[in-house]
């Protein structure tokens, strides 16, 4: 009878155990322990625009539905082709049968372009990049590529060049391909061009880095095109928009049915630029508000320092061996200071961690005079606690040069032959001192 009570008030205790467990909300537990800001967003990421350090990431791997946000691969390409000199801004582009009607599709962001008429390359970026004009694209697309299907390729060519991991472009847009009228460029009929946060961040990073004038079109507010129209752009976070936030010039917004809504924002504050990329957000109007608490976290929490000093010495190796040198060793160091983006108290928790280059020393581990000043001998990595790495990918941290700190020249034939001498009597006179110990 005892046993049947302590097995009933066991199965009670464990009755309760279990409906507490599965009554708990599990689904804002997992929210809350992987996703500090809290995101109405699949997908997130934040990185310094200058360094590519990972300030903040939310599933950055998930490969998701990218929408207009890969026009900047589109204008990547345009830039690059007139940088080259293969197209020029004021270059003359004569509208086709197919742009002239993708032009006047209803439901797609566009600016009418009429059959025959022809317009200019700046006229046609400037359609793309403030107004997402999906048939603009189309026409560079194009006169880049010679046709869409071409430039496609070009997509998918320059995405592995810049390294980027999680991507499939399937056309120059953004649109689904169901919208381009049966005249898509590659992939299935239903098929979109698809990224990874991760991707798209490293795409901004690349695009700003190597073509900064890219934010002369993205950052303003209202174009006034040559129809005598004025079209507002898609990113309203710029200044005079609904969600004016405060050094906001770019990037690109995106939105279809497929990906939802979704934004690659960049924001600059006294010389600090963060890059932010929201994805698959609730509605066009909360990327602007999620992307807002991305911002936000950035420029409230973090905070650029001077990491380490030119001509820091790591505590681990402060100098190499110097073999066939008027000295024996050489002091290394740091061959410029080093900048970090860190939250805010967390500059002294850095961690170093230096590589010397081996291809540079002898089967002792020397250098062999003569050793020039300055002369790049390895490297020292610098990463921040809670390090999400680099956008780059190619290190966890900063990488800053390791040089020599002063020039040691070659002994001369006298000095070696009596250091060989000396060395010679030396290993002499410790094996007779080892034999005579020996005998004791």
């Amino acid at each position: 009878m005892r046993q049947a009570k302590q097995l009933t008030s066991l199965l009670a205790v464990l009755t309760l155990l279990l409906t507490c467990v599965f009554s708990f909300p599990a689904n804002k537990a997992y929210a809350a322990e992987d996703d500090e800001l809290g995101l109405s967003a699949e997908a997130a990421i934040l990185i310094d625009a200058e360094t590519g350090q990972i300030l903040y990431e939310k599933n950055a791997d998930k490969l998701l539905g990218v929408a207009s946000m890969s026009k900047m691969m589109t204008e990547y390409l345009v830039l690059e082709a007139i940088e080259s000199g293969k197209i020029s801004w004021d270059q003359k582009v004569t509208i086709d049968e197919y742009v002239h009607k993708l032009s006047a599709a209803p439901g797609l962001s566009n600016i009418g372009l009429t059959q025959g008429e022809t317009y200019t390359v700046k006229e046609l970026y400037e359609a793309m990049a403030i107004f997402s004009g999906n048939a603009a694209t189309v026409a560079l697309a194009q006169l880049v590529g010679g046709t869409e299907k071409n430039f496609v390729k070009l997509m998918n060519e320059k995405a592995k060049e810049l390294g980027l991991e999680e991507y499939n472009f399937v056309n120059s847009s953004g649109l689904n391909n169901t919208s381009l009228l049966g005249q898509y460029p590659a992939g299935n009929e239903e098929d979109e061009n698809l990224m990874s946060a991760r991707a798209t961040a490293k795409l901004a990073y690349e695009l700003l880095k190597d073509y900064p004038e890219v934010l002369d079109y993205a950052k303003v507010p209202r174009l006034n095109f040559k129809d005598g129209k004025t079209y507002d752009n898609f990113n309203w976070m710029l200044p005079g928009l609904i969600y004016e936030y405060e050094g906001v010039d770019g990037l690109k917004t995106g939105s279809t049915e497929f990906a939802g809504s979704c934004f690659t924002a960049t924001a600059e504050r006294n010389g600090q630029r963060y890059i932010s990329v929201v994805m698959k957000a609730d509605s066009k109007n909360s990327r602007f508000t999620e992307t807002k608490k991305v911002l936000d976290y950035a420029f409230n929490n973090f905070t650029k320092e001077e990491i380490l000093k030119k001509g820091y010495q790591d505590k681990s190796q402060k100098t190499v061996g110097v073999a066939k040198g008027k000295e024996d060793s050489v002091a290394i160091e740091t061959s410029k200071a080093v900048e970090l983006v860190v939250k805010k108290g967390e500059a002294d928790d850095v961690k170093t961690k230096l590589v010397i280059n081996k291809d540079k020393l002898d089967e002792d581990g020397n250098l062999v005079a003569p050793v020039k000043k300055g002369e790049k001998i390895g490297y020292l990595t610098v990463e921040t606690p809670n390090n999400y790495g680099m956008i780059t990918g190619d290190s966890k941290g900063v990488r800053v040069d390791v040089v020599t700190a002063e020039t040691v020249e070659k002994s001369n034939w006298f000095v070696l032959s009596m250091r060989a001498v000396g060395g010679f009597f030396g290993d002499m006179w410790g094996g007779i001192t080892g034999a005579v110990k020996g005998l004791f």
